[in-house]
């Protein structure tokens, strides 16, 4: 299943902030959640330190562990590092491309834009987020939507990364993103080490 409670919660058991908003929560309050939070020790044993990476990019995305364990599966047959297969998936997901642009402030709201019908890719709304995009394809806010305020602000950037992925090619002002190319891996600002969840499912 996945998580639907606190976002922020999230960040601090991971260890790292997950969202924006979560930024200067976790700069206030950089331990685990809960009474005893700052007295927790957690096991440093190598299956916790796999585990813990594992749940932190499951989080980050907001994938189910069904989804992320699918993921990992298609990741280990292509003929590049599985890890960073993995992450260009990730990477490629309609949600993870809606809020990588800054069409969406968070994963969250990314997820529920498309539920909604709000996105379209080619000119024809989507509303599964975790379909995948190829390069060459074009996402767009639908028209009806444009004049919706998460949207309004979108074209003015302010959800946007200060520096747009290079995979991507933005304008805000159009509510428009192109998929140049499939991610690298050094394309992709995600604070983990996907190697220790490759470890983790090879186990």
């Amino acid at each position: 299943m996945r998580y639907t409670g606190p976002k922020v919660r999230l960040s601090r058991r991971a260890g790292t902030p997950l969202t924006r908003k979560a930024v200067s929560y976790f700069e206030k309050r950089p331990y685990p959640p809960g009474e005893h939070g700052r007295r927790v020790r957690r096991s440093t044993s190598d299956y916790a330190v796999r585990q813990a990476e594992k749940q932190k990019l499951r989080w980050y995305y907001d994938l189910s562990e069904k989804q992320l364990a699918r993921v990992y599966e298609s990741a280990k047959k292509r003929a590049g590092r599985t890890g960073e297969e993995m992450i260009a998936d990730l990477e490629l997901r309609l949600a993870s491309v809606v809020l990588r642009s800054g069409l969406a402030p968070s994963i969250y709201a990314a997820r529920q834009y498309i539920n909604h019908g709000h996105i379209m890719v080619d000119g024809k709304k989507v509303d599964i987020p975790s379909y995948q995009v190829k390069p060459g394809q074009i996402i767009s806010v639908r028209d009806k939507s444009k004049q919706m305020v998460p949207f309004v602000e979108a074209a003015e950037g302010v959800h946007a990364d200060e520096k747009i992925a290079g995979y991507l090619a933005v304008s805000h002002k159009d509510l428009r993103v192109a998929i140049v190319d499939r991610p690298k891996r050094e394309q992709v600002p995600v604070p983990f080490d996907e190697h220790l969840v490759v470890e983790f499912y090879a186990r």
